[in-house]
């Protein structure tokens, strides 16, 4: 037998054996804590094209984060809502301000403090774009002094520069969408975000070029606000299973999505 069959044979006998327990009826306190009002209230973030985008037909939404929010609406019993941002920064003050119950967002120690975070379900990696002309080959060579970095303003690659970076300056877009039209507009040095989202805009613009490799890997996870320790336990469960049966790698498949891995199962 191959090893992949004998992967997704194991994945069902655990889940059989109850290791999965969200797949059965859940706790009272956990409905009650993610879906307060009775409806599943799902953040979607348009700003990571890995996430969600919108359906070139209908407009709405469509994408990993989608699939996940509805799969656990059903779940739950519950109607979903779900409300869209055009970046994390803007995702994450919804969860902090309450407006939505669950949100698809980098784990960082700085959301922490609002945010309690499942396991990581997919990883995708970070990486920097710059002008053909540019001197700049390496990811070594960005954090020098006179480098000035574009970054989604509370995106994770904001977050995660400015605490690393030593001598180049950060200067923040309004959204990591337009982190690419923001550094040409401003003629800085480099522009940072989500490797696909920079592949398809060096597409877009045949003069910008990515450097090889990555800056940074990007541990993406399901999070609901802090004090909902019922919800947040239901939520680290719900993810393990969505890796271990396979939902979440095959909506990966489905939206077409490449560049990001299922992350690997929490021990």
């Amino acid at each position: 037998m191959s090893m992949r069959f004998l992967s997704r044979l194991a994945a069902v006998l655990a889940l059989a054996l109850g290791l999965g327990a969200c797949a059965s009826r859940p706790p009272a306190a956990a409905v009650a804590e993610l879906a307060p009002g009775g409806t599943l209230r799902a953040a979607i973030n348009f700003g990571n094209p890995i996430l969600a985008s919108k359906d070139s037909t209908t407009g709405e939404p469509r994408g990993v984060s989608v699939d996940l929010s509805r799969e656990l609406a059903r779940r739950l019993g519950v109607a979903v809502e779900l409300v869209t941002f055009s970046s994390a920064g803007r995702t994450v003050d919804a969860v902090k301000g309450g407006q939505v119950d669950v949100a698809f967002v980098a784990i960082d120690p700085a959301r922490a403090v609002d945010i309690s975070y499942s396991a990581p379900y997919i990883i995708i990696e970070g990486a920097y774009l710059v002008r053909n002309e540019s001197p700049i080959r390496r990811n070594e060579e960005v954090d020098r002094p006179g480098i000035r970095i574009a970054a989604g303003a509370g995106s994770a690659y904001d977050l995660y520069l400015k605490r690393e970076l030593k001598a180049a300056t950060l200067v923040r877009a309004p959204t990591s969408p337009a982190v690419v039209d923001f550094f040409l507009a401003e003629k800085l040095e480099v522009a940072a975000g989500v490797k696909q989202q920079l592949q398809a805009d060096a597409r877009r613009i045949p003069s910008l070029r990515l450097l090889d490799g990555r800056f940074m890997v990007i541990n993406q996870a399901m999070g609901t606000p802090r004090g909902r320790e019922a919800g947040a336990q239901y939520l680290r469960d719900f993810v393990e299973e969505m890796k271990a049966s396979g939902f979440v790698a095959e909506a990966l498949a489905r939206h077409s999505i490449e560049g990001a891995v299922v992350a690997p199962a929490t021990q």
